[in-house]
């Protein structure tokens, strides 16, 4: 038993390891991808797909040419990958072939963070081949769509579940001098690694950790924006009775249970209903949950700043009962437990890989003790009032440490953004200091004595500010319109030679004028509908770094001297056409009208 223990200890010390050297990680600038499709794309990580007509070992089929960095990762196993139906799927049709399943490569083991368990993934550069069983008498260009659905991770964080469609025409009648491949198929290699069964620890030992994980995430830097606000409220608690200090503390602990109880109520559900279990961590999968958290600390830290206040009209005030304060009490405690979790992620991991793997009962046991140990420090404080004593006295200082807090909950808004794609982290960070400056003229410019009706205009200015420029930088959806692909100039050249239109956007993350025309212009229904209607090859090319293959090329092939530029190329003029400035949106909407459509 001691033996289990100590080897536990090890694993959830691992945990933790591996999340701190994961969150101070950088990885290294990925070269440019090919020419295909991107499936996934995560600041530096990224894998695209292609396909072409191949032959492997004698048989006809379709290759499926998958290339991007090797921290990002498919799953190969349906045992293995985060949810049944998550693993990497390959399915080709037409009308005129008939394909058979799919043949994939020799997968990679790599270890979970956050526990010890292998898992069979695929990285990097692999091919996948698709074989042709029949074809129609004289069939001569086929149409082929391919379909690959599934999901990626990298070793910090998984992105959401994709499908994609890959089209393309092959001619039968040349199969003979198609491409040969080959590559190491999973039955060469022995058979697959085990499922993740989690840890064998006692249960004891595993309720154990559990309670004493939530303990540990009252320390957590996630949690530290939030519980000075309640420690400070406990102070002012000092002054009333006993009872109303341990109802207080006692519903704040109830928050937090509220929090945990409901995370088991979805792993039950989940476990029911879909044959699935809950990861923890998958809240802040959510770009929209990530967006709306980080403003909220945005608005908490202008609070702390001492901008505005939250004051309950007089009336109310003076015959405030339990009610409302115990109610806003379990509202911070829930806030508190939900802020946890992203600084937490190791070291829950192995509780909840643990719970997940017993029945239901013993599992939501498990949870709910996580939520029991990071209540109990509030809940022993609030029931022994005296220990309240041993508290220093606020005064100048505790103002101060307010006021810095306010500073630690900016940075924790800043690491929330810094978890989104780097293309609308840009549109957040700037919608957050509009946000602070709207929070600032509701309570920075009215003062007490300021008449009414002015309060209400000052107010009304600032809402309607903060709601239109919400509309403007965080519009709904959460991929571009137009599927951009990354700038490739050999795939461009070949595609004007094959007559295919081209767009390319030259633009830069530093260029304001850039960020304008991706939302006046490229982020209209219109334009993005005849860009897919007419078959547009639409390519966004990257001019933030001068070591960029597009910034070379805007210089000494296009000889542009800056952006915002966009370059289209039409099947029937020899030189492409260039739309400079901000006000292109009705000429490029011509110039695509004009277009013939795909066909």
């Amino acid at each position: 038993m001691f033996k289990n223990a100590l080897l536990t200890s090890r694993v959830w010390l691992a945990c933790i390891s591996v999340f701190a050297c994961g969150a101070l990680g950088q990885n290294s600038a990925p070269t440019e991808a090919a020419a295909g499709m991107v499936m996934a794309r995560h600041e530096q990580e990224f894998s695209s797909a292609r396909i072409e007509p191949a032959r492997m070992d004698g048989q006809a089929g379709i290759a499926v040419l998958f290339t991007g960095t090797h921290d990002l990762h498919y799953y190969a196993s349906p045992k293995t990958a985060p949810a049944p139906g998550f693993e990497l799927k390959v399915e080709a049709k037409s009308n005129a072939l008939d394909f058979s399943k799919a043949v994939f490569p020799k997968w990679q083991i790599i270890t979970n963070p956050g526990s010890d368990t292998k898992v069979e993934v695929y990285a990097g550069d692999f091919t996948v081949f698709v074989p042709i069983t029949a074809a129609k008498a004289q069939t001569g260009a086929a149409d082929v769509e391919v379909k690959i659905t599934g999901i990626t991770c990298t070793s910090l964080l998984c992105l959401p579940p994709f499908e994609k469609t890959l089209q393309t025409k092959i001619d039968w009648r040349g199969r003979d001098s198609w491409n040969q491949i080959s590559f190491e198929a999973p039955g060469d290699t022995g058979p697959a690694a085990p499922a993740a069964a989690g840890p064998s620890y006692a249960t004891w030992f595993a309720l154990t950790l559990a309670f004493l994980a939530g303990v540990i995430l009252n320390i957590m830097p996630c949690v530290l924006p939030v519980i000075p606000l309640k420690v400070l409220g406990i102070f002012e608690q000092a002054r009333q009775s006993k009872a109303r200090c341990i109802a207080l503390g006692l519903s704040f602990c109830l928050g937090i249970l509220l929090f945990f109880a409901a995370i088991t109520v979805l792993n039950i559900i989940l476990r029911l209903g879909y044959g699935t279990v809950f990861q923890w961590g998958d809240h802040f999968r959510n770009p929209a949950f990530l967006v709306g958290m980080a403003m909220l600390m945005v608005v908490l830290a202008m609070f702390m700043f001492g901008v505005f206040t939250v004051t309950p009209p007089s009336s109310i005030a003076g015959r405030a009962g339990p009610g409302k304060g115990l109610a806003g009490s379990a509202a911070m405690g829930f806030l508190a437990a939900l802020l946890s979790t992203p600084c937490s992620f190791a070291i829950l991991t192995a509780a909840f890989a643990w719970a997940q793997t017993q029945k239901l009962p013993l599992a939501t046991v498990a949870i709910l003790l996580i939520g029991a140990g990071m209540a109990a420090p509030y809940a022993i404080l609030t029931s022994i009032p005296s220990l309240l004593k041993y508290l220093p006295k606020a005064g100048r200082w505790s103002e101060l440490f307010k006021q810095a807090t306010g500073f630690v909950l900016l940075i924790v808004a800043v690491w929330l953004v810094a978890a989104l794609p780097k293309a609308r982290s840009n549109a957040v960070l700037y919608f957050g200091v509009i946000l602070a400056f709207c929070v600032w003229m509701w309570g920075g410019w009215v003062t007490f004595s300021t008449p009414t009706a002015r309060k209400w205009v000052i107010r009304t200015i600032a809402a309607v500010l903060a709601l239109a420029a919400g509309l403007w930088l965080l519009p709904p959806g959460k991929a571009d319109a137009i599927d951009w692909q990354p700038y490739d100039a050999a795939r461009i050249d070949g595609a004007v030679k094959e007559r295919q239109p081209v767009l390319i956007e030259f633009m830069a993350d530093w260029c304001l004028t850039c960020k304008a025309v991706e939302k006046t212009v490229y982020a209209r229904r219109d334009i993005a509908g005849l860009i897919k209607a007419k078959g547009v090859l639409a390519v966004k090319g990257d001019t933030t770094v001068r070591q960029n293959p597009a910034s070379i090329d805007l210089k000494e092939l296009y000889r542009e001297p800056g952006v915002p530029v966009s370059v289209l190329f039409m099947p029937d003029k020899n030189e492409p056409v260039r739309l400079h400035g901000l006000l292109i949106g009705a000429e490029l909407k011509g110039l695509l009208e004009k277009l013939p459509d795909k066909k």
